[in-house]
């Protein structure tokens, strides 16, 4: 944990301003997750609720990050695959939900998931 950051019982507050976009969300999804504490139980909500603040300042390291990692959806009919870069979801729906995509891909593909993610707030 940053010496940034603020806990109370049940909520973590994570600074993201200049800090490591991947290292903020890994620090998050874990947290989440619960996996940070010694009672760590696989199938229940063990984890905190997490905010995250400032997830606009954050710093992405790599240079050619916003270019080169692309977002793919495919609806299923011939041609319906769509891609998009990071830069133009950013600049599309913000660095929030940039962060709610790559939390979603650090957790478990179960029916916690969800209800994990309902415990994440991002703001700008």
């Amino acid at each position: 944990m940053n010496t940034k950051d603020i806990k109370t019982n049940d909520e973590v507050t994570i600074d993201a301003a200049g800090r490591s976009f991947g290292r903020v969300a890994t620090e998050a999804a874990e947290t989440l997750r619960g996996k940070n504490s010694p009672d760590f139980v696989k199938n229940r909500i063990m984890g905190k609720k997490v905010v995250i603040e400032n997830a606009s300042s954050v710093r992405i390291t790599t240079r050619n990050k916003t270019v080169n990692k692309v977002y793919v959806k495919y609806s299923g009919y011939p041609g319906g695959k769509k891609e998009e870069t990071l830069k133009k979801l950013i600049e599309r729906r913000g660095a929030g939900e940039a962060f709610r995509r790559a939390v979603y891909g650090m957790l478990p593909n179960n029916k916690l998931r969800p209800k994990l993610m309902n415990r994440l707030k991002i703001f700008e």
